[in-house]
């Protein structure tokens, strides 16, 4: 089934270039089937960019999918026109009604700050103590992941003396998983961030259940039963030019920053980078819809009511 997108979504256009099905409303409602409801709450800068690698993994599953963009209200972004948050985009205030099956929430370029600093950490408090209550299955990223884990847990973060940076060799530690279906035991991941969680703070929870792990970058993915939670630190979802824009950017703004690790053929950032991480990122992602399908109410009314 294709995922159902705003029409003139910028992220329509591009994923049907793809080869992602995508349909309109009108071939929605022909439908006679309930879409999952999946919210993506969007805190990177360049929405648009998100918007597409968040919808081409959920716009591969063989289910339908009806994805909303949602936005925290009191922030106003700096990289995207407020023409396209007006068009496309819901405050979490206007949504809270509603239920979902599935809520992404997506990492932030503010990791380096305390998390009571960050302007808008009052209102994503609140946005993750609603997903108790009208989530049926969260995916946090990176900074999202690293908030939502110290939220829950306390687990805090730490700074990092250099950016963790490039593609790294993961490790499947739990094959078993429902969201590991289909993995290798060995894979690769693009890691890019200022900070890390460690595995003693969380082996110090007993909710908490580690599935990936790099021996360089340290944690990856941990799941958390009780809650239906997935706390994912690194970027499955990248695209393919995602670690050279961001060093490029870096290199023209005069910023430090080495070359991203085992990413350029060669170490020749000339080359063309080449993406070693989509099958699995594709896998992770159709894995947490299929379970999400698989154990969501079909009347989503009970979402939050102790639904098994």
């Amino acid at each position: 089934m294709p995922i159902k997108i705003p029409d003139t979504l910028p992220a329509f256009e591009t994923l049907a270039t793809e080869g992602v099905r995508v349909m309109t409303e009108t071939v929605a409602i022909r439908q006679d089937i309930r879409p999952l409801q999946i919210g993506l709450l969007n805190l990177m800068p360049n929405k648009v960019k998100t918007e597409i690698q968040m919808a081409r993994l959920i716009g591969a599953s063989p289910l339908q999918v009806e994805l909303s963009l949602i936005r925290i209200g009191a922030h106003r972004a700096k990289n995207t026109s407020e023409e396209h948050l007006l068009a496309f985009y819901e405050t979490w205030e206007e949504v809270k009604a509603r239920k979902f099956d599935g809520f992404i929430i997506t990492g932030a370029p503010v990791e380096t700050l305390d998390y009571e600093d960050v302007t808008y950490w009052d209102e994503l408090k609140r946005i993750l103590d609603w997903t108790t209550t009208n989530v049926h299955s969260t995916l946090n990223v990176c900074w999202g992941a690293m908030a939502a884990i110290y939220h829950f847990h306390g687990v805090p973060k730490y700074p990092l003396k250099e950016k963790a940076f490039g593609v790294y060799r993961h490790q499947n530690l739990q094959p078993s998983s429902v969201y590991l279906n289909g993995f290798s035991d060995d894979f690769a991941v693009p890691v890019s961030r200022w900070t890390e969680v460690r595995r003693a703070d969380i082996n110090g929870v007993a909710d908490l259940e580690i599935l990936m792990e790099s021996k360089e970058m340290g944690v990856c993915l941990v799941h958390e039963q009780r809650g239906k939670r997935l706390y994912m630190f690194n970027h499955v979802e990248y695209d393919s030019t995602s670690l050279s824009d961001e060093y490029f950017r870096d290199v023209d703004a005069g910023v430090p920053i080495k070359m991203p690790h085992d990413y350029f053929p060669h170490n020749d950032p000339t080359l063309p980078p080449q993406n070693r991480w989509r099958s699995h990122a594709h896998l992770f992602f159709g894995n947490w819809i299929n379970e999400m399908y698989q154990t969501t109410p079909y009347d989503m009314d009970l979402i939050g009511r102790g639904e098994s």
